[in-house]
């Protein structure tokens, strides 16, 4: 009946981008501010500011086992975090991908619009103002793919993976191939647990370290 249910105040800049969790505890917003805020889904209230970026804020994503958030900002970085312990696991930098752009605009040239997880949950796409759409794995902190576009606003996987799409300032909608990839038994197992562990119960599991490593994320 599009009866407004809940307003989410504390954000003093436009909101750019909003992403809720899979298992629906949680909200991300991105404002265009340096900091995220991360919210309850079941309190409405705030749970944490995520901090550590130099730049507005202006994209977010969790990946598929709500286990992880990222977040891309106008500083060139994309931050993966723990969205449970706040921490900052992984940063991925965008470094101009000719040698000879000048320095003093690598910032403005490679400023970040966008960020998105793959459906299994194992890479990453992202959209830049230095005219590239770019493919990380998660286990690497330099892309594996990359085309060259223009105008980039924003990206998002296909559902069933395969295809990313992605939308221009020039009113186009673009299509584009992404690496397949069949999930390993290890990660499929993870993605399993973490649907419905926190990062809090796995570290409370009777298990050994590096398996609790291995299924927090700290390790890939």
């Amino acid at each position: 009946p599009g009866r407004q249910v809940q307003v989410l105040s504390g954000h003093v800049q436009w909101v750019y981008c909003c992403s809720i969790s899979p298992d629906c505890s949680m909200l991300c917003s991105a404002a265009g501010e340096k900091s995220a805020l991360l919210w309850s889904m079941r309190s409405y209230t705030l749970i944490r500011r995520l901090e550590g970026h130099q730049s507005s804020v202006v994209s977010c994503d969790f990946s598929p086992d709500s286990a992880l958030l990222v977040t891309a900002s106008y500083d060139a970085c994309v931050i993966m975090w723990d969205p449970y312990t706040g921490e900052q696991l992984r940063t991925l930098r965008h470094v101009p991908l000719h040698s000879t752009l000048d320095s003093s605009s690598e910032i403005h040239t490679s400023s970040l619009r966008s960020v998105c997880f793959s459906p299994e949950g194992l890479y990453l796409a992202t959209v830049a103002d230095d005219r590239l759409l770019r493919i990380w794995a998660l286990e690497l902190r330099s892309p594996v793919a990359f085309a060259p576009m223009t105008n980039g606003l924003c990206c998002m996987y296909f559902p069933h993976g395969g295809f990313i799409a992605t939308g221009t300032r020039d009113g186009h909608v673009q299509f584009w191939t992404a690496p397949r990839v069949l999930s390993s038994l290890k990660h499929l197992c993870r993605k399993a647990l973490r649907t419905f562990l926190t990062t809090y119960q796995v570290l409370a599991l009777p298990i050994p370290r590096k398996l609790k490593e291995f299924l927090t994320y700290r390790t890939f």
